[in-house]
């Protein structure tokens, strides 16, 4: 189910929100674990038996790997290692057998053999909650958290809806003591409905327009386009997957406060960093934070010398590019970020920090770049998208309509407009400014009611970290 959709807002929240304030407070985490199973189950059918599943064997195998610590520590890491065999292997199973099977495919075709694709479907979620429960077992294995201390502490951390199929990626010492004692009031459900509205008008106003600007350049045709429509798209493209994923997080966010939870920020206006390092500092952060804390750091961080620093920020930017999606693209994304950060750490990030506009433009310049190669999966559209940027990479002369950037602008500008606003930090000053006054009020009605009607004319609205 979609947070931008009737059938959650007027259907499964209001209700769900009813039953929740009615229970009371001992009890409401077994209504919010059985209200985001049916949550998970709309969207989800059957595999939400591996939620389920996924629940009870980390419960099981977390007390487990605790008892064996004090009489059996090779018998606690065994247990540990066949509990990161079983959720990696989940991920790996449902997300990555056919890109193997694809990339196993291409060496037999010298023999003229080839393996059928498996017929699976890409569990909703599976790569945000195989994160989060990881995270708790390996917490509990070094020692910075006790286990859970029922079943249903571990299902209301691992199965909270608001989170459980885009993020924020929590881990288990921050939201254990919101799981045992939280406060719900009047101001927490004002901050939450205000936050959960923003996140909406991101989503339906911002992001779903400039996903239809972007979708009319494949609709045309890479090779047919102009190369101001090629930026243009490239720029669509990055307000798009902002916007959209953004939302989706201050929807979170703001359905967590509504049940007297604080979930972390995961976006902290990226498009106004310097470099590409304080980019991801900005973008994602919760995704950032697990990378750098399970794989990052146990590698030695930067900790044992240079080189073994750089093979460890290419190990987790491998694991990156390859977290977002089972093709070569998302490969190649996470190793041009990389390179990126390796040359800005060794070549010219100093330069860049004395600079103040040059640092910005920068990373105007680079970044749509990198959404380019992380929105194209085949490579020779790719490629072809990329002389469309730089006319000078091809040695062919193409026709193209170069009026169709002018179309393009002429029907988007409306949107182009606050989408550039909405990356400075110019209207989240004037929001916490003024976001008591009567004023706020009225704005948050209007993108209320201008959501609703988007969400009720638009074709374009799923969420793109789904597919993630």
């Amino acid at each position: 189910m979609v947070f931008s959709t009737i059938e959650f807002l007027f259907q499964f929240l209001p209700i769900f929100l009813v039953g929740y304030y009615l229970t009371p407070p001992r009890y409401r985490n077994v209504t919010l674990v059985a209200g985001s199973l049916i949550f998970y189950a709309i969207g989800s059918g059957w595999y939400t038996l591996l939620l389920i599943l996924s629940a009870l064997i980390n419960y099981a195998l977390s007390h487990a790997i605790t008892r064996a610590k004090v009489r059996d520590p090779h018998r606690a890491k065994l247990l540990f290692i066949l509990g990161l065999i079983y959720d990696f292997g989940m991920l790996v199973v449902f997300k990555y057998t056919n890109f193997l099977i694809g990339n196993l495919n291409g060496l037999l075709s010298v023999f003229h053999v080839s393996l059928p694709a498996a017929k699976l479907i890409l569990p909703l979620g599976i790569s945000f909650y195989t994160f989060q429960v990881t995270s708790y077992l390996i917490d509990v294995y070094t020692k910075k958290v006790r286990p859970a201390s029922s079943l249903l502490e571990l299902g209301t951390f691992v199965c909270m809806f608001p989170q459980l199929i885009s993020g924020p990626i929590t881990n288990f010492g921050e939201m254990q003591p919101q799981i045992q004692k939280r406060r719900v009031d009047a101001t927490m459900l004002e901050d939450g409905m205000q936050t959960f509205i923003l996140g909406l008008g991101a989503k339906t106003l911002l992001a779903n327009p400039m996903g239809g600007l972007w979708n009319n350049l494949g609709v045309i045709g890479y090779d047919s386009i102009s190369t101001p429509y090629a930026w243009l798209g490239a720029f669509a493209y990055s307000f798009q997957i902002y916007f959209d994923f953004s939302g989706y997080s201050m929807m979170a966010i703001g359905v967590g406060k509504m049940l007297g939870f604080q979930l972390p920020q995961n976006f902290n206006l990226p498009y106004m960093s310097g470099s590409a390092a304080e980019f991801w500092r900005r973008w994602h952060m919760t995704l950032g934070r697990w990378f750098k804390n399970y794989i990052y750091f146990p590698l030695g961080g930067s900790r044992k010398g240079s080189l073994k620093t750089i093979r460890n920020m290419l190990v987790v930017w491998a694991f990156t590019g390859l977290w977002h999606g089972a093709s070569w693209n998302f490969v190649l994304w996470g190793l041009i970020f990389f390179v990126l950060l390796v040359l800005e750490k060794n070549v010219y990030g100093k330069f860049l920090e004395r600079t103040h506009i040059l640092k910005h433009a920068y990373i105007i310049f680079i970044i749509p770049l990198t959404w380019m190669v992380f929105a194209i999966s085949d490579m020779h559209q790719l490629g072809t998208y990329f002389t469309r940027l730089f006319p000078f990479l091809s040695s062919q002369e193409t026709q193209s309509n170069t009026r169709d950037v002018m179309l393009a602008l002429h029907n988007y500008w409306k949107i182009l407009i606050p989408c550039v606003l909405f990356c400075t930090p110019l209207p989240l000053h004037y929001y916490k400014k003024y976001r008591k006054s009567g004023f706020c009020l009225i704005i948050l009605i209007l993108i209320f009611i201008f959501s609703i009607r988007a969400m009720m004319t638009q074709t374009n609205n799923p969420f793109l970290y789904f597919q993630f």
